[in-house]
């Protein structure tokens, strides 16, 4: 009998052991685990294959997007991971696929949290440490061995507002600070650019970045649309032209999706018919 984990609570991720020891499947979407300490995650894995059970987390990153088992058929494939890139939050695809044509930051950002997009507080979102996490979760699957710290992360709340008592205060307070952002937007569309938030793991060099950076209309990260994900797998057998996975990357049908597709998989595993 599996335990579904549908929470983002670090509490219930602990029990994940204990669960695993007891010979309890485990599936989730909760990223606390895979991206907690580096000496917790490897005591985790290798528990989990000497108890012989299963523990499936294919939403932990890009919801129900094959991102975690497209980089393990590569891997198990005998593919060498060079570099993971992409745009890991719907929310901040979301609000910098609309920051543009003279709008102001702080206009798009409550736009998205009027349109459910964004956590209560968008300094959640904004502050990029869920991408970081999603970095850290890829890059141990791709055999680094770095903790949450390792990551330098963009944070896009304005220093003085991160410690705003209240999310309401945070958004009365954000349009004093959309001069800094508009000017960089300004540079990027003078030079044919558009600007995107994204996760790196460049495993080649051992390390990872969160970031906001500038690509060209052309690129395939510059035509989202929506708050879509895009990912690019750069490896030995895809290194000319990256392997990409796009689509809808948040929202709780398509992270159903990709639990249920766990659900099922752990079926098949434990014997029943295909």
């Amino acid at each position: 009998m599996p335990s579904v984990d549908c929470t983002a609570d670090s509490v219930i991720a602990s029990n994940y052991e204990d669960w695993l020891r007891k010979g309890i499947h485990v599936i989730t979407p909760n990223k606390k685990a895979n991206s907690g300490p580096l000496y917790e995650y490897l005591r985790l894995r290798a528990l989990q294959r000497q108890s012989y059970t299963h523990y499936f987390y294919e939403a932990t990153v890009g919801a129900g997007l094959p991102i975690i088992s497209t980089l393990r058929g590569l891997l198990e494939t005998g593919d060498r991971i060079l570099q993971i890139e992409g745009i890991f939050s719907g929310t901040l695809s979301y609000i910098f696929n609309n920051f543009k044509d003279g709008r102001a930051f702080s206009e798009v950002v409550a736009e998205a949290r009027d349109e459910g997009y964004t956590e209560p507080d968008p300094r959640d979102n904004l502050s990029g440490i869920d991408v970081a996490r999603k970095v850290i979760i890829l890059a141990r699957e791709s055999g680094l061995k770095l903790e949450l710290s390792d990551i330098p992360v963009e944070n896009l709340v304005p220093e003085p507002l991160r410690g705003s008592s209240s999310a309401e205060e945070f958004m009365q307070q954000l349009p004093k600070f959309d001069e800094e952002l508009t000017e960089i937007l300004k540079d990027a569309e003078s030079s044919g650019e558009v600007l995107r938030y994204l996760g790196v793991v460049d495993v080649s060099n051992e390390k990872g970045v969160v970031e906001l950076r500038r690509y060209k209309k052309d690129h395939p990260f510059a035509q989202l649309s929506g708050s879509d994900n895009i990912i690019a797998f750069t490896t030995r057998r895809y290194r000319n032209q990256p392997l990409i996975v796009r689509g809808p990357g948040a929202g709780a049908q398509v992270t159903a999706g990709g639990k249920f597709n766990d659900i099922l998989r752990l079926a098949s595993y434990l014997g029943a018919p295909s």
